[in-house]
């Protein structure tokens, strides 16, 4: 019986051919297969301009490079993320706070984080996690008021739309293509935006702050997407409805199968659409054992499973060991770290693997 990853990208001949194609015309780094990926894919999210870059990190270090925020200035994120989305304003001398996360969603509390805003505070970084949109209407209220920044992490929430309207085109959205995403270009990421000079100024940012050839005029990096990258990316966009589709579908059968106390499956928001880059489960108190016992015994059936994430932000090492842990408490997160558990739900899942995985859960004893 052969095993069920927990994710596994799905690449077809397509996108072999337009790979090749790149490597037989021997224009590798960017070039016109990055131009037309960063054109169709900023159209298919609705914002004005996409700026294509090296990887999903790169995406938000860029958009928050943009804003030119003064050493110290405070950048809110959410407790309960990948560690990505708060190490950006560390790379820039910034420093990142924390809020605390809906029990449901698992995204950024609106409430909680405007009790956390102070006059130091310029930016917020919300996340779409697992490919939920968060409350943007409530945190660009917020952000408004207040007079912030705010940043899009949509780097699990390709083609993930709230009241009809696609995540990425709300503020300055940032989108990772690394392989367990909903597509892929190996890595890469893009930077969407409506604002015209910031578009103009992170190109800039992104190729060594070259105005021309050989005309350096700000300090830039080296941020690019390569050719190879933008060519992948132009097949598998064309095939992310597809994916998506296929991931809710998948999706809405466990939904359906899955009758197991103490196990509570996805909560989708009303008027979300949720695009299920992962399908994560909370094994709560009155399941007959715990997450760890319940990961080992899937795995044993040939089941891979995994936690996303394991600890807040807040609670890693490196934090503590900068003192960015005193005084933070986001007890939702760290409730919800404790208890998350994903399952397999992408596109290339069988049926036959969907009951397999419904049935092992099914049949769970203590």
């Amino acid at each position: 019986m052969s095993s069920i990853p927990i994710a596994r990208p799905s690449i077809g001949e397509e996108e072999i051919r337009a790979v090749e194609a790149v490597l037989r015309s021997g224009m590798l780094v960017q070039g016109e297969a990055v131009a037309r990926f960063e054109d169709e894919f900023s159209a298919y999210i609705g914002s004005g301009a996409g700026v294509a870059v090296s990887n999903g990190t790169v995406a938000l270090d860029l958009a928050l490079k943009g804003l030119s925020l003064e050493p110290g200035s405070e950048v809110i994120t959410p407790a309960f993320t990948f560690i990505a989305t708060a190490n950006v304003a560390l790379y820039q001398g910034l420093r990142p706070r924390f809020a605390d996360v809906d029990p449901r969603t698992f995204n950024i509390d609106p409430e909680d984080l405007a009790e956390r805003i102070t006059p130091r505070t310029k930016a917020v970084i919300g996340v779409h996690l697992y490919g939920q949109p968060f409350d943007l209407d409530a945190v660009s209220e917020i952000c408004e008021d207040r007079g912030l920044h705010l940043i899009e992490d949509c780097a699990q929430a390709h083609g993930a739309e709230l009241n009809g309207k696609k995540v990425g085109s709300y503020a300055t959205g940032c989108f990772s293509f690394y392989p367990t995403k909903n597509m892929t270009t190996g890595e890469g990421g893009m930077i969407t935006t409506d604002d015209p000079e910031l578009g103009i100024r992170l190109r800039l940012l992104r190729n060594h702050g070259d105005l021309g050839k050989y005309n350096h005029v700000v300090l830039g990096y080296n941020y690019r997407m390569t050719n190879i990258q933008g060519a992948l990316g132009l097949v598998q966009l064309k095939r992310l409805e597809k994916f998506i589709r296929q991931r809710e579908k998948n999706a809405q059968a466990l939904d359906q199968g899955l009758k197991v106390e103490g196990i509570t499956t996805p909560y989708k928001a009303p008027g979300a659409r949720h695009v299920y880059n992962q399908y994560v489960v909370r094994v709560e108190e009155e399941f007959p054992f715990g997450r760890e016992e319940l990961m080992a015994r899937l795995q044993k059936a040939g089941i891979a499973t995994a936690v996303h994430y394991p600890k807040p932000v807040y609670e890693q090492p490196l934090y503590r060991e900068l003192g960015l842990d005193r005084g933070v408490s986001c007890p939702v997160a760290e409730e919800v770290s404790a208890r998350v558990m994903s399952l397999p739900v992408y596109p290339d899942l069988g049926s036959d693997d969907l009951s397999r995985i419904i049935q092992t859960m099914n049949e769970m004893e203590a």
